[in-house]
């Protein structure tokens, strides 16, 4: 019997977009288990703390199907990813890339954690032409100026955005 394939989807997720989401899905075709790592990054001031950021992420899986929800965790981490990937069993990190942009910094990335950790590989999935433009980023700003953020994240972060920025 093949051995279960562990990958790992890291990011800030601050906040998780439907870009982000729509990895997830496309990840459970190619890895049996996927831990979703939202990083523990203060340096970049997250809008979100991290427990929210957990909470958040798990609300925009609940929607999944029973046995897509069944193959997935969410566990923050801190430090270098491949030894996060090593500690959690992943054999797989999974990137998703939007632009040419992103692929100059991921293959420097990738190339990196082959020569920390030659027994990882790094998966990038192309985000969809639907997403390729949305950033967590633009999104805040976006939502911090009074725009309507809701095309570019599921219906729970776009409340979740609203009732943070209402309290600005």
């Amino acid at each position: 019997m093949a051995s279960e394939r562990v990958g790992v989807y890291p990011g800030t997720f601050d906040p998780i977009t439907s870009g982000h989401t729509e990895i997830v899905r496309r990840a459970l075709r190619v890895v049996d288990k996927l831990v979703i790592g939202p990083f523990i990054n203060i340096g970049k001031g997250p809008l979100f703390s991290l427990p929210e950021r957990i909470d958040i992420i798990k609300e925009d899986i609940e929607d999944f199907p029973q046995a897509d929800k069944d193959r997935i965790q969410v566990i923050p981490y801190e430090g270098l990813l491949v030894h996060f990937a090593r500690e959690i069993g992943a054999t797989v990190i999974i990137r998703g890339l939007r632009a040419v942009s992103d692929f100059e910094y991921e293959i420097q990335m990738a190339n990196m954690n082959a020569r920390m950790e030659p027994e990882v590989e790094t998966i990038f999935l192309m985000a969809s032409d639907r997403h390729q433009f949305i950033a967590s980023s633009l999104v805040k700003d976006i939502a911090r100026l009074g725009g309507d953020t809701s095309q570019f994240v599921s219906k729970k972060v776009f409340e979740r955005l609203k009732k943070k920025f209402a309290k600005s």
